[in-house]
């Protein structure tokens, strides 16, 4: 008799063993519907965040200062002669104080700054980094936001792109109304002969001098504005011949440009420290040897050690 039973035992395990597998297959599987709400439901906590950070900002001392820095690159890049001009009182006097974070993308498309026939300021965004997790990032998407409001250049007219971007993050990019860019340009974007503000916090160095190359000559850098890790500090903490050697376009600039440090605060210490705003003035620009615009190499980084951006691998 003892032998039945001990054959008979392990029946109930295997039978076990099959529902176990297949409750835990059905468990794997979302219903689309739970996937969109939860996708929903994650964006919406990021947006939560960023107008909390947007809140923050508006009641600091940084908000003002840096407003000032920022306000008087921008007046001397928008008052040159071949730009578009919008009178910095003309701006001031249509702002808005409460966050624009999480505010319908329409109500930026009007424009009221902007003249017949000319566009508004263009902006482009690099390296942001993970701003649902990163509080660093989150604070710099939320200043990026009210400076467009500030400057009443709608949100569509904001090109944003990060490597690093999550679907949740781009989600809510897109709900913001900003434009999120699909390749990575590396910072290789030409500004066509418009009046661009290139808003790039703590960005890789390689980025910066990209940029420059991009817009090589006296025509188009007088029409962009950098807000960034500063060149000056650059400078200063860089060997000469490694900065020649590995940016030299950067090296280059170093005498045709004015920077303008924005103000430290203890409360963003970490967040907007070592950034400046950089722009280009044509009769300064003008002023540099002839030879200066004759190189026009692309950046080559392979022998760059400590590259600090993430390379576009279908075009290398």
């Amino acid at each position: 008799m003892a032998a039945p039973a001990t054959a008979a035992a392990p029946e109930p395990w295997r039978v076990s063993a099959r529902r176990s597998r297949r409750t835990a297959a059905a468990a794997a599987v979302r219903s689309p519907e739970k996937e969109e709400a939860t996708r929903e439901a994650d964006v919406a906590v990021v947006l939560r965040r960023l107008r909390e950070a947007g809140e923050d900002l508006l009641l600091s001392d940084f908000w003002s200062s840096a407003l000032e820095a920022i306000g008087s690159g921008l007046s001397k890049l928008l008052e040159q002669p071949s730009a578009p001009t919008v009178p910095l009182c003309e701006a001031l006097g249509n702002l808005r104080l409460e966050p624009v974070v999480g505010e319908p993308p329409a109500a930026l498309e009007a424009h009221p700054g902007a003249r017949p026939g000319r566009g508004p300021l263009k902006c482009v965004c690099y390296g942001l980094g993970n701003f649902a997790t990163c509080v660093i990032a989150r604070h710099q998407l939320a200043f990026l936001l009210l400076l467009l409001e500030k400057r009443q250049v709608p949100r569509s007219h904001c090109c944003v792109y990060d490597p690093l971007f999550s679907p949740c993050e781009t989600a809510a990019l897109q709900a913001l109304g900003v434009t999120v860019l699909s390749e990575n340009e590396e910072g290789k974007r030409s500004i066509s002969g418009e009046p661009t503000l290139f808003y790039m916090p703590h960005c890789g160095t390689a980025l910066y001098n990209n940029l420059l190359w991009k817009n090589w000559s006296p025509d188009a850098l007088s029409h962009m504005l950098i807000i960034g890790n500063s060149f000056g500090a650059l400078q200063d903490r860089m060997l000469t011949r490694i900065l020649q050697k590995n940016y030299p376009y950067i090296a280059k600039i170093l005498q045709g440009l004015e920077e303008l440090r924005i103000p430290e605060t203890p409360q963003y210490s970490d967040t907007f420290n070592d950034t400046s705003v950089h722009w280009f003035p044509e009769p300064k620009l003008r002023q540099l040897p002839a030879d200066t615009w004759a190189y026009r190499e692309e950046p080559d980084y392979r022998d760059c050690e400590d590259l600090e951006i993430i390379r576009n691998e279908r075009a290398s």
